[in-house]
């Protein structure tokens, strides 16, 4: 027999296990001495944790309550034609700002608002597709109308809690919650899902759920103001283009305050803010069939491109530090810039490439 299995061996064995299951019971219930204080101190502190979590949570859910108060009343649901968008009140004279793929071509609207179940009756001022923005305005201003309170783009962080408001899917006065997930973001609309095919810069990136008919409506922080104008979803490709959960964007609220400031003073946007070359385009493909440039097919008299000495048949192939491969790609390269940057512009003539100074003009 091996010695371990012995019966003097077992008991020993059996002896000291049972010493060990003494402790661990020991130590399980408490009693040691060495446990017992942090046992209850730990409880004590959880208990105490307890009501400071609550509180917290209580006093979250009545800041976006107040904020859902205060705000709500100043977005819009607006009819055009058989399609629904949302808008938000501009001032207090019934101009509303929306998005330009909200007001596509009509030039009358149905406009509910919160205090009135019966659509009014509004008409466009002017739509601004390049930045994807809009100014409608209500034939009579009812009673109580109230105009949102914009915010400060520059301020607006990544994190920040947002609420955003619209008509969902034709749901009025829905809202949803989310943090601002980036900044600066350009991106570029499509036009098969309605867009207007605009390349817009400094767009807020946010988790709020944007779904069809939330374009136009109100993207707000904590302090009821609206930080931006939620205008359209990411799309995935992996869902058949469907739209990807928590990747929405927003144009920020000094673009909205600029375009649809000009709109309301002067009929239409007479300062874009936005950098160009002055010239029309079109991508060209490589012996690969790659996008390889954009060939300059006009060049605009007097504008950047022109003064630059580019002239119709040379090829774009690089703006400042972007590659330029697609009219798309220039113009997310311009989205960058201002009016009046000097920058460089690299092109092909006659199979050779060339460099020259550009300084930006305004669209």
């Amino acid at each position: 027999m091996d010695a371990s299995l012995t019966p003097a061996r077992l008991r020993c064995a059996l002896a000291a296990a049972a010493a060990c299951c003494l402790v661990l019971v020991a130590g399980c219930s408490g009693r040691d001495a060495s446990g017992s204080g942090s046992s209850r101190s730990e409880a004590a502190t959880a208990r105490a944790a307890r009501p400071a979590a609550v509180s917290q949570a209580t006093d979250l859910q009545s800041d976006y309550q107040r904020v859902i108060k205060e705000v709500l009343p100043s977005v819009v649901q607006i009819r055009a034609g058989d399609s629904l968008g949302s808008g938000v009140v501009y001032d207090d004279k019934g101009h509303i700002v929306t998005n330009a793929h909200v007001v596509g071509n009509a030039k009358n609207f149905g406009v509910t608002v919160a205090n009135s179940e019966a659509a009014l009756n509004a008409r466009l001022v002017s739509s601004y597709p390049d930045q994807d923005l809009a100014v409608v305005k209500l034939d009579s201003t009812p009673d109580g109308l109230k105009p949102a309170a914009f915010g400060d783009s520059a301020k607006v962080e990544v994190g920040q809690i947002v609420l955003a408001m619209g008509s969902p899917l034709g749901l009025s006065s829905s809202v949803t919650q989310g943090i601002v997930s980036a900044t600066g973001r350009t991106v570029t609309e499509g036009r098969s899902d309605g867009g207007t095919g605009a390349t817009i810069g400094n767009m807020v990136q946010t988790s709020a759920a944007i779904n069809p008919g939330n374009s136009g409506g109100a993207l707000v922080d904590l302090d009821g103001r609206v930080i931006g104008i939620p205008t359209l979803a990411a799309l995935d490709p992996d869902l058949g283009n469907g739209a990807a959960p928590g990747i929405g964007f927003a144009i920020p609220a000094s673009t909205v305050k600029t375009i649809a400031g000009q709109i309301v003073d002067k009929g239409r946007v007479t300062d874009s803010g936005r950098a160009a070359l002055g010239i029309t385009g079109r991508t060209v493909v490589d012996s690969s069939f790659e996008p390889a440039g954009v060939a300059v097919v006009e060049v605009e008299s007097g504008g950047a491109a022109d003064r630059a000495g580019l002239r119709a048949g040379d090829v774009i192939v690089r703006l400042g530090d972007a590659d330029i491969t697609t009219i798309t790609s220039l113009a997310e390269a311009l989205a960058g810039d201002e009016p009046g940057q000097q920058t460089t512009v690299s092109y092909t003539r006659n199979g050779s490439r060339r460099t020259a100074k550009v300084t930006l003009g305004e669209r």
